[in-house]
């Protein structure tokens, strides 16, 4: 493991802080006409393989369970979402993904990706990977704003092969 004193760690958390900001500025732009934000997405993406709970939605996208509940209410008064008390626990809510949800998801999932650089000398899949290794070298209870995020499948329509990438500080404080 590197060192946090190494010059070359320390230079590549900047550049990622910064690859960061620019991303998510791009994305923000990309997805304002949709009227979503960044952390709309990523709770859209972490309810695409089926419905759950606000606990595990917030588990799997590695953000606090109150600060998701901001964006599942927005996202609930667009009718991207519903949530259904659980009859066993009154306590939980069963979140799930509309029709109008499923289809904001694949137009935000364009907009994203075509919001990338295309640039073909990037490797998107070693990107990703060497990414995914430095969340997960973070403990999460370090940071529980590091969220996942559809990989770059490199403009709409050609996919490449993979899991799905891990990514980058998904919300601010006020949940956008």
């Amino acid at each position: 493991m590197t060192s946090n004193l190494d010059p070359d760690a320390r230079t590549s958390y900047r550049l990622i802080s910064v690859a960061a900001r620019l991303v998510q500025r791009r994305q923000d732009d990309a997805l304002a006409h949709l009227g979503l934000t960044r952390a709309a997405v990523i709770a859209l993406e972490g309810l695409a393989g089926g419905p759950l709970n606000q606990e595990q939605l917030a588990e799997a996208i590695r953000v606090q369970s109150q600060t998701l509940g901001r964006v599942l209410l927005r996202l609930e008064g667009a009718g991207h979402i519903t949530r259904t008390r659980q009859s066993t626990d009154r306590r939980q809510f069963k979140v799930e993904l509309t029709e109008s949800g499923e289809a904001i998801l694949e137009a935000a999932r364009r907009e994203e990706t075509n919001a990338y650089p295309d640039d073909p000398n990037i490797g998107w899949k070693v990107l990703s990977e060497e990414l995914a290794k430095f969340v997960n070298a973070l403990p999460a209870s370090r940071n529980q704003e590091v969220v996942p995020f559809a990989p770059p499948e490199h403009r709409t329509g050609r996919r490449t092969q993979g899991t799905r990438g891990t990514g980058l500080r998904g919300m601010d404080q006020a949940g956008h």
